[in-house]
């Protein structure tokens, strides 16, 4: 018998799925950019900056070194950024948007054309790092970035949370295994890891080749094609769906 929780083929690798994971790829993308051209700081994984934020109060173990960018006060401000983030695109959702449900890629476009053009302010065209400042405001992008996909004002494909995704990968393997699910139960989030997989890879290379304020403006530039291809996206749902 099927589970009344098995994901039809429409949910798993239909159009709204196949935009899904063209954003996780940006959200991929802009969290390697980050990492590499920082201090090592997170900006889409919130599970180990609270972490940081919590064990950094206690110091480090006798003969441990403290872990580049691991300041719990750090941790903290790119928390706060990334859930600032999440509250402005729900509120331009709810007040601007609600034809437009994919918008919020809007607001990670500004953000990271900001993020970029202050750190060319702050350290000039060819600094080989990311300051922390225009770091928070990417925290704040991809914190936006993760609204794209809401339902009954509740995010219902968060493109970040890989520890999630993850989670519901193995409960869809285990549905398809014992016959209570299909495939497609664990395709989408196969699919869903992949696409920010892919996306890390592509910013990692794009990071080694070009400076950290260029790869910045690089990535607004692709999160504002992005923010095109969602809109085009939703108008065409709205007429033909």
């Amino acid at each position: 018998m099927t589970s009344p929780m098995a994901i039809s083929r429409d949910t798993a690798v239909g159009p709204e799925a196949r935009l899904s994971w063209i954003l996780s790829g940006l959200a991929g993308m802009v969290g390697a950019v980050a990492f590499l051209h920082s201090a090592g700081y997170f900006v889409t994984f919130m599970t180990g900056n609270t972490e940081r934020a919590v064990v950094g109060h206690f110091g480090e173990p006798a003969g441990k070194e403290v872990a580049p960018g691991a300041s719990p006060w750090a941790a903290l401000a790119l928390m706060g950024s990334f859930l600032l983030g999440v509250v402005i695109a729900s509120i331009c959702r709810r007040k601007y948007w609600s034809n437009h449900p994919h918008g919020a890629t809007v607001v990670t476009t500004i953000a990271l054309a900001a993020a970029g053009s202050i750190d060319i302010a702050l350290s000039g065209w060819s600094s080989a790092d990311v300051n922390f400042y225009p770091i928070l405001l990417i925290a704040f992008a991809l914190g936006a970035l993760n609204t794209a996909f809401t339902k009954k004002e509740e995010t219902y494909i968060p493109l970040s949370y890989v520890t999630g995704t993850l989670v519901k990968l193995g409960q869809g393997i285990e549905r398809h295994l014992c016959g209570g699910g299909t495939r497609y139960d664990w395709l989408c989030y196969l699919m869903l890891l992949g696409s920010f997989s892919l996306g890390g890879a592509i910013g990692a290379f794009v990071g080694v080749v070009i400076t950290g304020p260029q790869v910045l403006l690089l990535a607004a530039v692709f999160s504002f094609g992005a923010t095109i291809f969602t809109f085009t996206h939703t108008e065409r749902q709205t007429v033909f769906g």
